[in-house]
């Protein structure tokens, strides 16, 4: 199973029905054993609010509203999930650990609840659900034409699939 080196950050008063770091910490390993990824990867892993997750959509998305997830990939990829290529450029690694670093995913805590309620299934699965989606973009891939995003929807069932988080 690959590795990841995973720092976490939550703020706010609302707790998760679980422990979001270790399930976290499953997905995002799940996900760069699933993509392929062949080094030590870095991810940072941020846990807010509504108000601090709208206060970042509308100054990096000029989006003025609370959002579920934010991703802020490191990393420009040819081709989505292709990781070749990045051992030549140093830049794309930590010069401390080596590790691969990935990026950044915020996620609003009070949207996981919500969604989670909205769509009839677990806080775990809607959290499980946003980290994979996160690391697909952390990956490359995006949503934006209708191929894409069936080729994500399909990459995070089959992520959760593995992880044994469905409900």
């Amino acid at each position: 199973m690959s590795t990841a080196s995973i720092y976490y950050e939550e703020e706010g008063g609302i707790r998760l029905p679980f422990d979001p770091e270790t399930v976290a910490r499953t997905v995002i390993e799940e996900a760069l054993e699933y993509e392929g990824c062949p080094f030590e990867a870095e991810v940072n892993l941020l846990l807010t609010t509504d108000e601090e997750i709208h206060a970042m959509n509308r100054e990096f998305r000029q989006i003025d509203a609370p959002t579920d997830v934010l991703s802020f990939p490191m990393l420009e990829y040819q081709n989505p999930g292709d990781f070749s290529g990045f051992e030549e450029e140093e830049d794309s690694f930590d010069p401390e650990s080596g590790e691969l670093l990935l990026g950044d995913i915020v996620i609003s805590k009070d949207k996981v609840l919500r969604q989670a309620e909205e769509y009839g299934h677990s806080p775990k699965r809607e959290f499980a659900f946003l980290i994979a989606h996160s690391m697909l973009h952390l990956f490359g891939y995006d949503h934006m034409e209708e191929d894409e995003r069936l080729v994500m929807e399909q990459k995070q069932r089959e992520i959760l699939e593995r992880v044994g988080i469905l409900r």
